[in-house]
């Protein structure tokens, strides 16, 4: 029998609340243990054996947290008796984590992360689905070497393509333009497609040795947005992502500003929209900036802050978002 391991951190399910209700819970009331004991026929997919790493809402998730994460991963994957990692991680910044870990992971077996939309004390808590589904791909053979996967209401989903797109629903997960590369029907993957990016193994990133990563922030463009907030995040930042408005555009009071700061730290182009891809434009030659191909703001801050560990020049930057 397979072996997986489960790292659990805390989220929605892990919570408790009033019983039969969706909302009006608080996280961390259950710990990994007991989010296993409530899954029917989990014991005949895999063995499994876990711990709880955090007990957190994933909004108080931290760049240290991730390191720890991927750090721990990397010890687990070394031992030849486990056969795939599971996360079980709140939906609210696990595509973040996710991609975090598809980048920094260094291993082929299976890493696959997974959470719900309801408590664990619902009427219809999705959880325990989403739980056997998650240790069921781990265990697969047909998993290996894919990269850091995403397994909610069904779908598979690949870490760089992953993003909450609802707030309310249990399927609150997508792959965007791409949608997911495959389904779990019970236990059994169905991949219809590989992830085309480079990752986890086969990545110039780690996190072996690293205790800090460089500090990236997001400036989100709105009609009549104040340039000055521009000044102020890039004072605090070693690289600066923004979130443009259409394919990544600005005001051009915000690209007067963005003309001088990008001279002293690096700036990415990425759209607020959230589906599509902000490619080269001109104005990526007049305001030096780096576009930001199909990531969301928020993976590439991720890419950047890694990228930073390794290099500060414009076009090395523009390669590895290119690749990745």
């Amino acid at each position: 029998m397979k072996k997986v391991y489960i790292l659990a951190t805390g989220g929605t399910i892990s919570a408790a609340g009033e019983e039969g209700k969706t909302s009006g819970y608080h996280d961390g009331k259950f710990d990994v243990h007991e989010l296993l004991e409530s899954i029917k026929g989990v014991g005949e997919i895999a063995a499994l054996e876990g711990e709880q790493i955090l007990n957190i809402s994933s909004d108080d998730i931290t760049c240290g947290d991730w390191i720890a994460l991927a750090k721990r991963i990397n010890r687990l994957a070394e031992d030849p008796s486990i056969d795939g990692v599971v996360i079980t991680h709140g939906t609210n910044t696990m595509e973040e984590t996710a991609y975090f870990l598809n980048l920094t992971v260094k291993t082929r077996k299976p890493v696959v992360l997974t959470g719900s939309m309801r408590p664990a004390t619902a009427n219809s808590a999705d959880g325990p689905q989403n739980l056997y589904e998650a240790v069921s791909l781990a265990a697969s053979k047909e998993a290996e070497g894919k990269g850091v996967l995403v397994v909610f209401a069904d779908g598979i989903f690949s870490a760089d393509r992953v993003q909450k797109v609802n707030c309310f629903r249990p399927a609150a997960f997508d792959g965007k333009d791409f949608g997911c590369i495959g389904y779990m029907q019970d236990s059994v993957p169905r991949f219809l497609q590989l992830p085309a990016k480079k990752h986890t193994v086969d990545t110039e990133f780690t996190v072996e040795g690293v205790d800090v990563l460089p500090k990236v922030e997001i400036a989100y463009f709105y009609a009549d947005a104040d340039p000055d907030i521009l000044e102020f995040l890039s004072s605090r930042a070693q690289g600066l992502i923004l979130a443009g408005a259409g394919s990544g555009l600005m005001s051009k009071s915000w690209k007067q500003e963005i003309r001088k700061l990008s001279e002293r730290i690096p700036i990415v182009r990425t759209t607020r929209v959230g589906n599509g891809m902000v490619s080269w434009d001109h104005c990526d030659e007049e305001l030096k900036t780096i576009p930001g191909q199909t990531l969301i703001p928020v993976k590439a801050r991720i890419l950047l802050s890694l990228a930073l560990l390794r290099t500060s020049g414009r076009d090395e930057l523009q390669n590895i978002f290119q690749l990745y």
